[in-house]
């Protein structure tokens, strides 16, 4: 469906007092739209790497203007070995309010995951999320490198009984990925996914 079209861009900087991040998103169409822009920042502290991330958010709907809300996010990866990770984020933990009214409030949502690197080829991981007045969602994926160049993941969520295909492959530094999901009453959707990582100066 067209009009639920979403699209996400992402930027990274690291420099030596921590990294830096841009992060922009667009959904729906132009009579009904969500986007958002944040600004990140994180660093590693020992075994753990922290970050916060503040948000600008707003609503468009045609014919009645468009409302905004800043809030913010926040989370932590502990590396337990180098094979073994977990993590936690909490979104929208001020509980926000959308336009002037504040009416309508974002969502709260907590975030648990866990990471396992089987081998230098094989990955799989989970994350169980739990958004306000919604039922417990848990996200299941797995990825497999055939060669450091080409790749195939796979996974799947609980909360809207779908899975997805994936594959990709690395070429000069840059990563293309190619993925389509089922979704029980949606059908399929198609996505793909672009990282381009500039080259390290010595």
């Amino acid at each position: 469906m067209a009009d639920l079209s979403s699209y996400q861009l992402a930027a990274a900087l690291p420099t030596g007092s921590g990294n830096f991040g841009l992060h922009g998103s667009y959904i729906g169409n132009s009579a009904f739209n969500v986007s958002a822009v944040g600004l990140a920042y994180a660093r590693k502290l020992s075994q753990v790497d922290v970050g916060v991330q503040f948000n600008y958010y707003q609503v468009t709907i045609a014919g009645y203007g468009n409302a905004s809300a800043v809030n913010f996010e926040a989370g932590g990866i502990l590396h337990v070995t180098d094979q073994f990770q977990t993590g936690l984020h909490i979104y929208n933990p001020t509980r926000a309010s959308i336009g002037k009214s504040g009416e309508e409030k974002l969502p709260l949502i907590y975030s648990f995951g866990l990471g396992y690197d089987a081998s230098e080829k094989f990955f799989i991981g989970t994350e169980i999320q739990k958004e306000e007045d919604q039922p417990v969602n848990v996200n299941i994926g797995l990825q497999y490198s055939f060669d450091k160049k080409l790749f195939a993941r796979a996974g799947l969520s609980t909360a809207t009984s779908s899975f997805f295909l994936g594959a990709g492959f690395m070429l000069n530094g840059c990563r293309i990925d190619v993925t389509a999901s089922m979704h029980p009453s949606l059908g399929v959707t198609p996505g793909m996914l672009l990282i381009y990582n500039s080259p390290q100066k010595n």
